[in-house]
């Protein structure tokens, strides 16, 4: 799976962490964005390099657009 920043191209490594709101420390692209610690969701993702917020379904860029997942979730349910 290709992750990238959407806005620079950073590419971040396994090694790479980010901090909730929590304090809880990891690498937010192990969970999709979920805290492992308190379940919060971050639906935006900050660049360790830009310094850039940015969508967080739009760092992968081997999926197809939120919207094509919304539907097919919905006609899931």
């Amino acid at each position: 799976m290709e992750i990238y920043c959407p806005k620079c191209e950073w590419e971040p490594r396994a090694e790479d962490r980010w901090m909730c709101k929590c304090g809880c420390i990891w690498n937010t692209f192990d969970t999709q964005g979920v805290c492992p610690r308190c379940g919060y969701v971050w639906r935006d993702t900050q660049c360790l390099a830009c310094h850039q917020w940015s969508k967080h379904h739009d760092w992968y860029h081997d999926l197809p657009p939120i919207e094509e997942l919304m539907k097919q979730n919905e006609l899931e349910i």
